[in-house]
């Protein structure tokens, strides 16, 4: 299991500053699972952002807020706003330079 937390509880309050990347995904979710270990370690590399989690089953209306219609869905804020995602499994390398254009 992932050692980054879920975010729901305070979705908006964590995403409001700096760069905050979400990984919206589901426990029945095999790519979901095969990516968490890759976002872990992204996250001991990329010191800058911070790293939080979305279970879509548990929270549907933030699913609908950002148009999640395939997982694992790993999205990028700045600021409070949406500027990418990466939908599907993705490796470290993409992963990491597609957060690090926003730091």
């Amino acid at each position: 299991m992932s050692k980054i937390n879920d975010v729901t509880a305070n979705f908006d309050q964590f995403i409001a500053e700096g760069v905050a990347v979400v990984d919206f995904w589901a426990t029945w979710c095999g790519p979901c699972k095969m990516l968490a270990p890759i976002l872990d370690d992204v996250a001991d590399s990329v010191t800058d952002a911070k790293f939080g989690k979305v279970d879509v089953d548990n929270a549907p209306e933030l699913a609908k807020r950002f148009g999640i219609m395939a997982i694992p869905n790993v999205c990028i804020f700045k600021d409070g706003q949406l500027v990418d995602r990466i939908v599907g499994l993705c490796d470290e390398d993409e992963l990491s330079e597609t957060i690090k254009k926003h730091l």
